[in-house]
């Protein structure tokens, strides 16, 4: 299986930005597109962002394109968020996780190791 720690996360004013970090250890996923999702209090989980692991390619939701990006280090089995201009809305705990495809962000069967997950709370 595979381990995921995320982190970076906080309370920043709106306007500002985080940059979020998921470490993967283990091998299992690891040539798998990869995504972030975010959920918020009372609200499902919804996917934000996702990338091809060897390429590059990459996926945004509507409400947050132009403003997040997603990136990957292969070398270091991590991929990143960026996150400028925040919006009270984008308040979430944010995680990562392998998914089916970048245009159908998905989990794939047998995973089941979702991390702890990071806080991001943007104040107005």
């Amino acid at each position: 299986q595979v381990q995921l720690v995320e982190s970076g996360g906080g309370l920043v004013q709106a306007g500002g930005s985080l940059r979020l970090s998921c470490a993967a250890s283990g091998r299992a996923f690891s040539n798998f597109p990869w995504a972030w999702f975010r959920q918020a209090p009372g609200k499902e989980r919804e996917f934000v962002a996702s990338i091809e692991w060897s390429g590059g390619s990459t996926n945004y939701a509507d409400s947050v394109k132009g403003r997040f990006t997603i990136s990957r280090d292969v070398a270091k089995n991590t991929v990143y968020l960026q996150m400028n201009s925040l919006k009270p809305e984008d308040t979430a705990v944010y995680s990562c996780a392998p998914v089916r495809a970048i245009l159908y962000p998905h989990p794939p069967p047998g995973f089941n190791s979702w991390g702890q997950g990071t806080q991001v709370t943007v104040s107005s």
